[in-house]
């Protein structure tokens, strides 16, 4: 039988072992969420709220248990660690509170006698989630999904399993009928099947832009709705105007939260030429007076990498930038100690065309790039085939706000590191991915909008 092994990162130890799902196990727990959708469809938003509410009942009394678990599993600091249990809670409850207006009927005036459109569920939706949020991820999917009537399947990247059998557990302990929300520990190469059976009715995924093109081109092999929020490159555009301390305050909070694994963290540092070496100065001390440590010391910063092999593939992109002509300020190299570690590392004297300018390093590794005026920093911002997140850091927030209308992304913040949160659209253009998760917009992704006339 195969299976999939979670190592915890800061250790390289061995956490648990879990047996893969069969091709016959993977069909019948497919068909058994497929039959609770119909009956799940027909409950009403009471019902489900109600449940929805349980489950962030769960979230919060067990918040330091899962918390824990998925510090051990993909190796974020214990504190990130709550608050991202923490913010499952949060996605429940907006859900419960604001589900049942965000579906409601509406109606168009036309010649009919009545005429109004209505949102219904649709059936089993696959998601395929990353380990970098490991609870967060699934809950922005799943809290959605179920409150419009559709029930779920998870499969879930495979070094923080615990993670998803403990929210496949959460979910029945808040009450959810058996089959409403269920996890599928499959091997990558399992997704194709899964995606074409015939109860499953759309898929969502979040991760990097190869496996989103894989995962669009099976579902559009089989004409079924994808959303995909993938990978970023996110710009921050510091003006002239910043104040530095809160400028390098931001940027050191951007690449070094979640040990830099984050897909809409601030990476790429747009810096006017007036205040460069003032901030570059201050950004340094900053960066390399954060803590490396284990994710479950309190005075650690930031953990380590989720595996080895992501730490290897993170220094070998800083090799490539520097072979290229970028310059190591800091950091840079692999830490002789045991586990994924890698130290916050600054490049600089990056150009167009370098790996650290055009691709996404997911690690807390900053990329600083000069600009002669704000016409050129917009430019240089938008200078990507990523277009997830963007920022502007200035004193003068309607200056800033001129500035985010101009960049190409589908979240752009003043003043703020790009979050998510459950009243705000999230989702990126370009090789971002398209579709939104979150807010109105994300819940009728995956509804039928059906259009009823009446004579």
């Amino acid at each position: 039988m195969k299976t999939s092994v979670s190592i915890n990162p800061a250790t390289e130890e061995q956490i648990a072992e879990y047996n893969r799902l069969t091709k016959s196990e993977t069909h019948t727990k497919i068909n058994s969420a497929h039959a609770a959708y119909l009956q799940w469809k027909t409950t009403s938003y009471q019902e489900r709220a109600k449940l929805l509410n349980a489950l962030a009942d769960v979230f919060e009394t067990h918040k330091d248990k899962y918390a824990l678990l998925a510090t051990s599993e993909m190796g974020k600091t214990l504190d990130q660690a709550v608050k991202e249990v923490e913010k499952c809670a949060l996605i429940c409850r907006y859900y419960a509170e604001h589900g049942a207006n965000l579906l409601q009927n509406v109606t168009v005036d036309t010649e009919a006698q009545q005429s109004y459109v209505t949102f219904q569920p649709l059936g089993v939706i696959l998601a395929v989630m990353p380990w970098n949020f490991p609870f967060y991820q699934a809950i922005r999917f799943l809290g959605p999904a179920v409150m419009a009537g559709n029930t779920a399947v998870l499969k879930h990247a495979s070094n923080v399993q615990g993670c998803a059998f403990a929210i496949e557990e959460a979910v029945k302990q808040a009450g959810f009928p058996e089959g409403i929300f269920t996890n599928l520990n499959l091997d990558s190469d399992a997704i194709e099947s899964v995606i074409a059976h015939e109860n499953i009715v759309a898929v969502t995924l979040t991760g990097s832009a190869p496996a989103g093109k894989s995962v669009a081109a099976i579902a559009g092999k089989h004409l079924k709705k994808s959303v995909l929020e993938l990978g970023g490159n996110d710009a921050y555009i510091v003006l002239e105007d910043a104040n530095l301390d809160k400028a390098t305050d931001l940027a050191t909070q951007g690449r070094i939260q979640n040990n830099g694994q984050t897909c809409i963290a601030a990476k790429r540092f747009i810096v006017l030429e007036s205040i460069y070496e003032a901030f570059i100065k201050l950004y340094t001390e900053k960066m390399g007076a954060a803590k490396m440590g284990d994710p479950t010391d309190k005075d650690t910063v930031y953990g380590p990498l989720a595996r080895i092999d992501l730490r290897n593939e993170l220094h070998e992109q800083v090799k490539k930038t520097i072979a290229q002509g970028g310059t190591l300020l800091l950091g840079g190299h692999i830490p002789d100690r045991k586990g994924a570690y890698y130290p916050a590392t600054i490049l600089t004297d990056l150009k167009p065309g370098m790996e650290a300018f055009n691709e996404e390093l997911f690690g807390p590794v900053a990329s600083v790039i000069r600009a002669k005026n704000e016409t050129e920093a917009i430019a240089l911002a938008n200078m990507s085939k990523f277009g997830l997140g963007a920022g502007v850091i200035t004193s003068d927030a309607k200056k800033g706000e001129t500035i985010a209308l101009q960049l190409e992304a589908g979240n752009c913040f003043v003043n703020k590191l790009v979050a998510s949160d459950p009243r705000l659209p999230f989702g990126g253009i370009k090789t971002s991915g398209y579709g939104r998760e979150l807010s109105e917009y994300g819940i009728k992704e995956f509804v039928n909008i059906k259009t009823v006339w009446i004579n």
